[in-house]
């Protein structure tokens, strides 16, 4: 949509979304375990001004697993889950984030998109609300639905350390 923006905050592990100005919604969400930090390899969360750079999975089932941003036919159901609780799972939809800070988020060994940094979906089974991902943002699949319809490519995403508050 024109206007809308998103504000992550990794203190408070929320997602905000903002059409023209105004939160119009807020979502929990489980960013890196360990912690911000841009570098490839870090399994850290990358901090700074991003935007949203392809959406994909607009069709897919909710639970619909992704590799290699591809639908794999495998839909992560609890007893899937149980099965392979190690596994990163990318469920339902994903937004493929791209770093707009030159040499803090976007290039050489810091740029978010070739660290494939995603808002995507994860099993009901994590929790949500305390950090836990690989480096991405996860979300409850019915909350990443929504926000998948929400926004556009392009979309500014803002991702901080300070409180929301």
């Amino acid at each position: 949509m024109a206007g809308s923006s998103i504000r992550i905050s990794l203190v408070d592990q929320r997602l905000d979304l903002f059409e023209d100005g105004v939160c119009v919604r807020s979502f929990a969400v489980s960013t890196a375990r360990k912690g911000a930090g841009e570098l490839n390899g870090s399994e850290c969360t990358p901090r700074g001004a991003h935007e949203i750079h392809a959406k994909i999975g607009a069709e897919a089932p909710d639970g619909t697993a992704f590799e290699g941003r591809e639908p794999t036919g495998v839909l992560c159901t609890g007893e899937r889950f149980a099965a392979e609780p190690e596994r990163d799972w990318i469920l339902t939809r994903i937004l493929w984030l791209a770093g707009l800070e030159p040499e803090r988020n976007q290039g050489g060994e810091v740029d978010t998109l070739s660290r494939y940094i995603y808002i995507h979906g994860c099993p009901d089974e994590l929790p949500v609300g305390r950090p836990g991902s690989h480096g991405c943002v996860r979300m409850r699949n019915q909350d990443v639905r929504e926000l998948f319809d929400r926004v556009e490519i392009g979309t500014r995403v803002q991702i901080d350390e300070h409180s929301r508050a």
